[in-house]
């Protein structure tokens, strides 16, 4: 396994190649953004509350379209249940360093999109 020094992510080698990447969330804001990485992970906004599931269903959708990948593809590995999770996206064109050069070459805070 490799982390990426600029971004809190982990590359499990295998078919189809697999990124595992440590998040944050904030559920019920105001918007759906990436707010940077603090204390190893990467922070995210969700306007989704954390009630049945909503919040990791919308964590899951706002990455994928954020790493353009199908929402198949992205899933919660651990915490469920928690703000602090591991993110899991499996697809053949996602690699360490195309996470870390997506999300850094984006303008955090101001990376949202619709839910």
């Amino acid at each position: 396994m490799t982390e990426s020094a600029a971004f809190p992510v982990r590359e499990v080698p295998g078919t189809p190649p697999v990124c595992l990447i440590s998040v944050r969330v904030t559920p019920r804001a105001s918007r759906n953004e990436v707010v940077g990485v603090v204390d190893g992970r990467l922070r995210i906004r969700l306007q989704a509350p954390p009630v049945e599931g909503a919040a990791n269903k919308a964590l899951t959708a706002f990455l994928a379209d954020v790493l353009n990948v199908p929402s198949s593809s992205v899933s919660v590995d651990r915490g469920q249940t928690g703000r602090e999770k591991i993110v899991r996206v499996a697809h053949a064109t996602i690699t360490a360093a195309r996470c870390a050069h997506i999300f850094g070459s984006i303008p955090l805070a101001k990376t949202s999109c619709a839910p």
